[in-house]
């Protein structure tokens, strides 16, 4: 019994080892198999490059001798930025794509596009396309060359490359900060003509991350990253054109895209206009600060006249030297303008209302004795009858003709006397035993009562004979 059990193990041992055997079996042939279709399949690739590229000669172009190539383009902007008005330049970092049809290169036998190496490039065909209006480009080589080439079976050759274009753009800059800019792109060949290649703008593939900023059927062959940002301008469009150019002696083929841009006014608003207005603002402080103040005055004039010079030069401290004048000159000019104007009204103020037209130095005031006060005092004398003549008012005229009436009388005087002092006749007293006491004038035609009325001129006039008439009634008998 023990040896047939035996024999049964040892044959379903056998049996089970058999079945692992054709299960590893089965499942290599299929690994095998992918593998030799692999290795066909680039051994196929291979040798159609080679087929490809047997007899061909990359200094032709396609058809040659026949109608022109047609080159499709296609841009996809990253970036933009810097945009100087100093270089009147601009700079953008974008994919610039090209595509022909070169039937040397047609294939059949493999349904999809080959994804070729740089290296072809240099075995194959491509455009000489240039920027016209172009500064300073260039290609990104970090890693490698950001460039690629696609083959398709119809002989369709795609070519893209990643490139930073600084291109010049001519501003107009009267608006300036309140501007719109056009600059243009122009892209063209440099050394075939129109009779050899065309241009023509290629509507981009679909992608999430680009967007056209035009309307439906306009600037197609341009597309804007959808995260784009430009810190002083909007891009509003991107308008595209074809146009034919003369240049050097032949018609060339050439392709336009305006980048239309509108300047934010923020910034200025902050750093130019704001300071402005308040400036303008501080300078008219002046107005209701005392007309003596004169220091005050002048030097908030000074101050706010120096500030606004600085910042009207810091505001075209970034702008090209024009030849006409920018809206921001305009509004610097007229802030300058009033802040000189308010410095100029303090001089002719100051001119024209000096000491004795009618007001008082502070000095003056703190001594002036106040009118009301020598009324009263004035009528407390009258009502006591301290004084017998009543107050009385005279013309220059009457106190001219008074002055003589009493000189003759003292002539006429046995007693009286005359001295010469220098500047005319003054009558002294000659007797001390009677006197005639006459009021004086000082209170009547005191100035510091009269400096306030419409006639102070006339009275001021009258002051300067004042202390020769008071003698001149003072009769001593």
């Amino acid at each position: 019994m023990k040896c047939v059990l035996a024999v049964f193990s040892v044959l379903y041992s056998f049996k089970f080892a058999l079945s692992q055997s054709q299960i590893t079996k089965s499942i290599k042939e299929p690994e095998s198999s992918l593998v030799s279709t692999r290795s066909q399949t680039v051994q196929n690739v291979s040798r159609l490059l080679d087929t490809l590229l047997h007899n061909y000669d990359h200094n032709l172009r396609p058809d040659f001798g026949g109608p022109s190539t047609e080159i499709s383009v296609n841009m996809q902007v990253r970036s933009m930025g810097p945009i100087s008005e100093m270089d009147m330049s601009y700079s953008m970092d974008c994919y610039f794509r090209q595509s022909w049809v070169d039937k040397r290169l047609s294939f059949s036998g493999y349904e999809d596009a080959l994804a070729l190496s740089i290296e072809m490039l240099s075995r194959i065909w491509k455009p000489d396309t240039f920027m016209y209006n172009g500064m300073k480009s260039y290609l990104h080589t970090i890693t490698t060359p950001n460039r690629f080439v696609r083959l398709f079976p119809n002989g369709r050759v795609l070519y893209s490359q990643r490139l930073t274009i600084r291109s010049t753009c001519v501003m107009n800059l009267q608006d300036f900060p309140m501007d719109k800019q056009h600059c243009p792109l122009r892209i063209g060949s440099f050394g075939y003509t129109s009779d050899d290649i065309s241009y023509k703008w290629m509507k981009g593939i679909p992608e999430p991350s680009f967007k056209s900023v035009n309307q439906a059927g306009q600037g197609d062959g341009v597309n804007i990253a959808s995260d784009m940002k430009l810190s002083q301008f909007d891009l509003i469009s991107t308008p595209t054109g074809t146009e034919v150019t003369l240049r050097n002696k032949g018609l060339h083929s050439t392709l336009i895209v305006n980048f239309h841009l509108q300047r934010h006014m923020g910034d200025f608003v902050i750093q130019v206009y704001g300071p402005c207005i308040l400036l303008v603002v501080i300078s008219w402080v002046s107005f209701w600060l005392n007309r003596e103040a004169t220091s005050d005055r002048i030097s908030l004039g000074i101050t706010t006249v120096l500030t606004m010079t600085f910042l009207g030069l810091e505001a075209r401290k970034n702008l090209p030297k024009v030849p006409y004048p920018t809206a921001l000159d305009y509004f610097v000019f007229i802030s300058f303008t009033y802040i000189f104007s308010t410095v100029i009204q303090f001089g002719v103020v100051h001119h024209y209302t000096k000491v004795g037209s009618g007001e008082y130095y502070l000095e003056q005031l703190e001594s002036e004795e106040c009118p009301q006060m020598e009324k009263r005092k004035r009528s407390r004398l009258n009502t006591n009858g301290s004084s017998t003549l009543k107050e009385f008012r005279l013309s220059p005229s009457q106190l001219n003709k008074v002055m003589q009436d009493y000189r003759g009388a003292l002539k006429s005087l046995p007693n009286g006397r005359a001295r010469s002092d220098g500047g005319g006749s003054v009558l002294t007293p000659v007797s001390k035993k009677s006197r005639i006491s006459t009021p004086s004038l000082s209170g009547v035609y005191d100035p510091k009562c009269l400096n306030h009325h419409p006639t102070a001129a006339i009275y001021r006039r009258v002051n300067r004979n004042e202390k020769d008439f008071s003698h001149k009634l003072r009769i001593n008998l």
